[in-house]
């Protein structure tokens, strides 16, 4: 059985005349059993919590959109920040322009980190986990407009997990909105692979971190850590818990299991699948101009693809970093994915 608890406040946001209130915010957190990552080869806790917010007032049903946060982020960020949280001013702003919807943050780590929301035998059924389990949940408790579909949002892995859930989830998921996604990993995970904290992992260190919980051991390295996590989500091996790692036990590339991990590119994907989506689903793509991991160059690259394909689709180069402007980012993707006109992008 869900449990939830509810927190109401009020978002506020500066405009060039001074404070605007927005509408009440409220914050429900909702326990998801995790029947589907019970006995998940990470020895991840299967329950997790997403964190829903919602107009305080808005009894109709609305739009859902599920949010994937980042590599390292979950919807227990969001619980913990409360009143704070970026989500809640993203929901205030949609409220305020007469365009509410719905937030549903997830919580999909791993040990490594992340589970780029994919089904992977080392970590478990993350895609099926949020199509089957989280979604249905949502949905029974919240309700969808008649007739209307899920958003699916996210940004960096949470952008690279919104476009392949879109691609599996035809049926339920409407629109894709994806910022900053992971892509193009030739051009933009090639120099972590080289990353000498990367090739220093030897076959000891890929048992340590991939021995049964809890006696597991990660790297110290971030980047190695992380390195170690993708490979588990994109490059599973027949056993469970394992993976194929970018190094042989002599620390050469092995450049079949780095094709694994560029099959699973969304980019790629949409190149060789011209019915990556569907013909009626809408595609928001964005990337910042000066991207520090280059993703605003593989969304660029999936736009030029589709919008010569009939799923609409559009492209934005942001101002600034990867993080930078992640509210109004993600308010003009949900005002597109609704088909609205949004406006131009506001950096202040």
């Amino acid at each position: 059985m869900l449990k939830s608890i509810i927190i109401t406040f009020t978002a506020i946001s500066l405009t060039a005349c001074g404070q605007e209130r927005q509408p009440a915010i409220a914050l429900e957190v909702i326990q998801i059993p995790g029947r589907l990552l019970e006995g998940n080869p990470a020895g991840d806790p299967p329950a997790r919590r997403v964190a829903v917010f919602s107009p305080k007032d808005g009894k109709a049903a609305i739009p859902l959109v599920l949010y994937l946060p980042g590599w390292g982020g979950s919807s227990e960020d969001s619980i913990s920040r409360g009143t704070g949280d970026w989500l809640a001013a993203a929901a205030g702003r949609l409220a305020a322009t007469g365009h509410p919807v719905r937030f549903a943050s997830v919580d999909a780590r791993s040990r490594y980190g992340g589970s780029q929301y994919l089904d992977s035998n080392a970590v478990g059924i993350y895609a099926t986990w949020l199509e089957r389990e989280v979604m249905p949940a949502i949905e029974a408790r919240y309700s969808l407009p008649p007739g209307a579909k899920w958003i699916v949002a996210g940004h960096s892995s949470g952008g690279f997990g919104a476009l392949r859930l879109g691609m599996k989830s035809r049926d339920s998921i409407g629109a894709i909105v994806a910022l900053s996604p992971d892509s193009d990993l030739e051009n933009t995970h090639i120099g972590f692979a080289r990353d000498a904290s990367v090739r220093a992992i030897t076959s000891a260190d890929v048992e340590a971190a991939t021995a049964p919980a809890p006696g597991f051991r990660m790297p110290r390295s971030g980047t190695a850590q992380m390195m170690l996590g993708l490979a588990a989500n994109y490059a599973p091996s027949g056993k469970p818990g394992q993976f194929e790692w970018l190094y042989d036990g002599a620390g050469k590339w092995r450049p079949e299991s780095w094709q694994r991990w560029i099959d699973q590119d969304p980019l790629t994907m949409v190149r060789k699948n011209a019915s990556a989506f569907g013909e009626s689903q809408r595609i928001y793509l964005d990337g910042a101009e000066h991207d520090e991991f280059g993703a605003n160059i593989g969304a660029r690259k999936i736009y030029e693809i589709l919008k010569s394909r009939k799923s609409p689709a559009t492209f934005l180069e942001t101002p600034g970093h990867h993080n930078d402007l992640l509210v109004e980012r993600l308010v003009r993707g949900i005002l597109w994915a609704r088909g609205e006109n949004p406006p131009e992008l506001r950096t202040r």
